[in-house]
């Protein structure tokens, strides 16, 4: 009995232990179910629009911030507001061109109305001044829910992907439990391959969320300088009509 018990016994110390496992991304991804893998391919579809639209949205601001530049140094150095209607024209990225359109359209419109029907009226009888303001109003507010288009999706993208994210991560937690009940064994080799499955899905969450959110706040600081500029403009394109029109 002693020397079958001592090769059992250097039999069972000469055993190799199994080796460290190697799991690549792809593996987790692919194995982590269907409910797992619906849930990184959510993230991916928010992950792959708020790109689309953060580079959009960055073309169309910096142009809204160049062309508005511009139209403004010829705005206070022009005497002429036909050629300053003309330069509007080929900046069509610039709100503050399109609220200058705006007003001088109306502003066309009341000397035409006061020279042909109605020449013994005054423009401030025509409610003239009022019109234009009432014009530039409305291209402003056009102007920037163009500017805001989109960019909700970011704010949405930054709030709802960590949940996503969680979700998935919680349903991968049940997963690998239930996986450790069904084969009786909690040992880690067990354990490590479902965690990992399940944390992968608040790791997309986050990529999914950080940029968006950073994209947002910076956007919306730039369209708020470009609403204030639209403002002041305003106000200083009504004084300009007043002094010289009214």
């Amino acid at each position: 009995m002693e020397p079958s018990f001592f090769v059992s016994l250097g039999q069972a110390q000469a055993a190799p232990s199994p080796g460290p496992t190697d799991i690549s991304w792809f593996d987790l991804i692919t194995h982590s179910g269907p409910i797992g893998f619906g849930t990184l391919l959510l993230l991916a579809a928010f992950s792959i629009v708020s790109w689309a639209i953060i580079f959009s949205k960055w073309r169309s601001l910096r142009r809204a911030q160049s062309q508005s530049v511009s139209f403004l140094e010829t705005f206070w150095q022009s005497k002429r507001l036909d050629a300053i209607f003309q330069v509007a024209d080929k900046l069509p990225m610039s709100p503050l061109a399109q609220i200058f359109r705006s007003g001088y359209i109306e502003l066309a419109k009341l000397k035409k109305q006061q020279e042909s029907g109605t020449g013994e009226k005054s423009m401030s009888e025509l409610g003239g001044l009022e019109n234009i303001e009432r014009s530039m109003r409305r291209a402003s507010l056009a102007e920037l829910t163009q500017l805001e288009a989109l960019v909700p999706f970011l704010a949405t993208t930054g709030s709802t992907a960590p949940f996503i994210g969680l979700f998935g991560t919680v349903w991968g937690i049940m997963k690998a439990f239930r996986d450790i009940g069904r084969m009786g064994s909690a040992n880690l080799a067990t354990v490590a391959p479902g965690i990992s499955e399940a944390l992968v899905a608040t790791a997309a969450g986050l990529l999914a969320a950080i940029p968006a959110v950073m994209a947002y706040n910076y956007f919306t600081a730039k369209i708020r300088v470009l609403g204030s500029e639209m403002e002041n403009f305003q106000a200083d394109f009504l004084n300009i009509v007043k002094r010289h029109f009214f």
